[in-house]
């Protein structure tokens, strides 16, 4: 795998795609596209989906320096700031109408994490202060809202009181914890924690000092939850939904979040510096990326299975699962070296170049049947499938098959020499 292969699909591919999603009308982008490729332009605006746009074009910005990329990103910031968030309440809301108005007024701790990461992308990308200082105040929220002892919790309404979990729980269970939102909010607190550190001054006061050193305990509080509450060493997998006392519901087993879980606890144990943290986590990094290779790849195809419930594994290949695979297992190849990793990662990247992506309109199938073609008349584009998965696994590939190379060149240098 090359690094120009992930840089033209990013750059020709996925960000013109999305660049004609914008709706210039209404703000924001469009909450639908269809199978052909044209906006559902009276569509729903999910929130998610609008804190992920916002969050892809401001990294993008930050790989490639394009000012057409900031302006998308402010394009987008503007839309969430003016529309996604309750100036009353705090936070963001589930989902708003086309033009804006509120459609789903749901406080989700899920969603509020998302924001952050959002924001704090932004926050890198503009150096604008204000999305800081928004996405330290959706942090304060779900500290002191969405929390309890033991751990984050899951829906609100409005105004904070607790509401039923029906958007998170799946496969016929009602969580009150799950892994799913545990992982967004690690990643959204990694990001955040990233971000401030960067621009962090000897001019910045005390108080700004404390509030990134608070991030980074809560960091810690997380990794903690993962290895004690959440990860299951018997069987090398995350659990994925839980009762109050993280006693799971269901014996399920998610190949494309233990594999996303892998790589993501891993970058924040790199964000931390902390060498007895990173040993403390190393059993569950490596345990997760093991169990996904050991029991998740097809090898009909090489790509990876969506999930396992009791003895049942579901052979349907989901778009973000492999964007997810590619990541997860090239960071093993590059931290344990071992060489399966990176062969079925560059196998996952064949089956997605091959059969996942859409060659008209450059964006991704959501889901490949086993045995079977993609569904082109289905949707390409709503409120949970955005550029987020697979924008960032070319971002990441970029970066890592790029230092990869330059080793591989100063290697032979040194040999040389």
């Amino acid at each position: 795998m090359k690094a120009a292969e992930f840089k033209k699909h990013l750059v020709q591919d996925i960000i013109p795609f999305w660049n004609r999603l914008k709706d210039e009308e209404y703000g924001g982008f469009y909450g639908s596209v269809a199978g052909d490729g044209t906006p559902v332009k009276d569509y729903m605006k999910g929130v998610i989906l609008n804190s992920r746009i916002l969050w892809f074009y401001s990294r993008a910005y930050r790989a490639f320096q394009y000012p057409e990329l900031l302006s998308m990103a402010d394009h987008a910031y503007k839309f969430l700031t003016e529309h996604c968030y309750d100036k009353t309440y705090g936070g963001v809301y589930w989902a708003v109408k086309f033009n804006g108005n509120v459609e789903d007024d749901l406080k989700h701790t899920y969603n509020q994490a998302f924001a952050i990461y959002a924001l704090s992308a932004y926050y890198d990308a503009s150096e604008n202060k204000e999305a800081l200082e928004l996405a330290y105040s959706i942090y304060d929220i779900i500290e002191s809202k969405c929390r309890d002892a033991g751990g984050y919790l899951e829906a609100y309404n409005r105004d904070f009181t607790p509401t039923v979990n029906y958007e998170l729980s799946e496969n016929g269970v009602i969580a009150e914890r799950t892994m799913n939102t545990l992982l967004h909010v690690l990643e959204a607190y990694s990001e955040l924690f990233r971000a401030d550190r960067f621009y962090m001054t000897e001019d910045c006061s005390e108080q700004e000092r404390n509030r990134l050193a608070k991030v980074e305990t809560s960091l810690k509080e997380i990794l903690s939850l993962f290895k004690d509450k959440v990860y299951n060493p018997d069987k090398q997998i995350c659990e994925v939904f839980f009762d109050h006392e993280y006693r799971p519901l269901i014996d399920l087993e998610s190949y494309g979040h233990d594999i996303e879980a892998s790589w993501l606890i891993d970058r924040a144990c790199e964000l931390l510096e902390d060498s007895d943290l990173t040993e403390m986590m190393r059993p569950v990094i490596e345990g997760l990326a093991a169990s996904v290779y050991r029991n998740a790849i097809d090898e009909e195809c090489r790509a990876v299975n969506n999930e396992r419930e009791n003895d049942k594994v579901d052979r349907q290949k989901i778009w973000w699962v492999q964007a997810e695979s590619v990541v997860g297992f090239y960071n093993a190849y590059l931290k344990e070296g071992k060489e399966e990793y990176r062969a079925i990662a560059e196998d996952v990247w064949t089956f997605i170049q091959n059969r996942v992506i859409d060659k008209k309109s450059g964006e991704w199938y959501e889901t490949i049947p086993y045995h079977g073609e993609a569904d082109v008349t289905a949707p390409l584009s709503h409120e949970w499938k955005c550029p987020y998965h697979n924008g960032r696994m070319c971002m990441e590939m970029l970066n890592r098959s790029l230092w990869l190379e330059i080793d591989t060149v100063l290697a032979g240098e040194n040999k040389q020499d």
